[in-house]
């Protein structure tokens, strides 16, 4: 009884089985068929692969929303040479959100201002010409650098020259409030008081005004190894005494979630604009480095996005599904086009004497 109920089972499957098998016997291999075949493998082996590579790719993910932290500091990251002598310049930030000066934190130190050709080549032509001109998205240097971990730092000079300290190099980083502010770097150094700030500049020789410069790294937020950002490598020179160089930047606050780093960082976009000083001429000012920033009220965070396991699969199935049903109708579509070429040129099997054979052939089988 059991026996009889298992056959029962097993021929009620086979009567669902909704892809019935053909017997070898009724199947016809063909040239055209092979060959439509092993293309088809071929190109389900290469998109497949493909598709691997594909998966294996991550994109960062954009999302936006209003900054609700206003109570926190801004810190910015400060490392940048000027062609003075480190007793004739002083820089200060002036926060317009309490009116408060503070310059503590930043460091002067007597340096040459020329570069050696190592420095040169490494700084500007690696970080320059090859981060912010082969790239074609900032977004993309921001986040390429970070992952390869490209250096920002000048190399040490290769001689221990004799020349003399031309130079003043003011590096360090500062906390001030997230709001407009301005950093500016002049002649003489500040003085504090209850009233606002002034430079001394009285004991300074006006021939000796240089603002040439040379924005080593110029940053805001937790400072990142490996991010190049705008201002880093810009340099400037001038041969006029009395030039003004203007820096106009909107910091963007910037929260990074990687497979690699999670951070809180910011990103900027600068404007620059740069005019002598000629009071006879109606371009009034004061010679010096300004750069003056303002937070954005938006805040972006920055993802790293992967495709999911299963989504790779379905598409992979999809791959293989499609071009094999494609080449079902192709196989089709290109015997048809077979027989057509053969009965029209009367090729192979459509000559004229083995038409005629196999008719005679066929007749003689029906008399018997």
């Amino acid at each position: 009884m059991r026996r009889l109920s298992r056959k029962k089972a097993l021929s009620l499957v086979k009567e669902l089985d909704a892809f019935p098998k053909v017997s070898e016997s009724y199947v016809e291999t063909s040239a055209s068929g092979g060959t439509v075949s092993l293309l088809a493998f071929s190109a389900m082996a290469l998109l497949a692969v493909l598709e691997f590579f594909v998966y294996r790719e991550t994109w960062m993910k954009y999302e936006y929303s209003v900054d609700k932290d206003f109570s926190s500091k801004l810190r910015i990251n400060i490392d940048i040479t000027v062609a003075m002598k480190c007793q004739h310049v002083g820089a200060d930030i002036l926060d317009l959100a309490e009116t408060m000066i503070t310059s503590n934190g930043l460091q002067y130190e007597p340096v040459i201002f020329e570069l050696t050709p190592q420095q040169r080549l490494c700084k500007f032509k690696k970080i320059q010409k090859f981060w912010l001109r082969e790239e074609h998205a900032l977004q993309e240097v921001l986040y390429k650098t970070l992952l390869k971990g490209a250096p920002t730092a000048l190399p040490p000079r290769e001689d221990a020259s004799m020349e003399p300290l031309n130079a003043c190099r003011i590096h360090g980083h500062v906390y001030v409030n997230k709001v407009a502010g301005n950093l500016h770097i002049t002649v003489g150094k500040p003085i504090h008081h209850p009233q606002g700030h002034a430079h001394i500049a009285a004991f300074v020789s006006h021939e000796t005004y240089n603002f040439s410069h040379r924005i080593d790294h110029l940053s805001f937020g937790e400072e990142l190894p490996g991010i190049i950002n705008p201002l880093d490598g810009t340099e400037k020179i001038t041969y006029n005494n009395n030039q003004m160089f203007q820096y106009f930047i909107t910091v963007v606050p910037t929260k990074l979630n990687t497979y690699k780093i999670s951070a809180d960082t910011h990103q900027f976009s600068v404007t620059e604009r740069e005019r002598v000083i000629n009071h006879a001429a109606g371009s009034h000012g004061v010679s010096g480095i300004f750069v003056k920033y303002d937070t954005s009220s938006l805040m972006v965070t920055v993802s790293e996005q992967h495709m999911p396991l299963w989504q790779f699969l379905v598409r992979l199935c999809g791959i293989i599904g499609g071009i094999f049903s494609t080449t079902g109708m192709l196989h089709g579509l290109v015997g048809f086009c077979f027989d057509v070429v053969c009965c029209r040129f009367k090729l192979g099997l459509y000559r004229p004497g083995e038409v005629l054979n196999q008719f005679s052939q066929s007749l003689q089988v029906r008399e018997r």
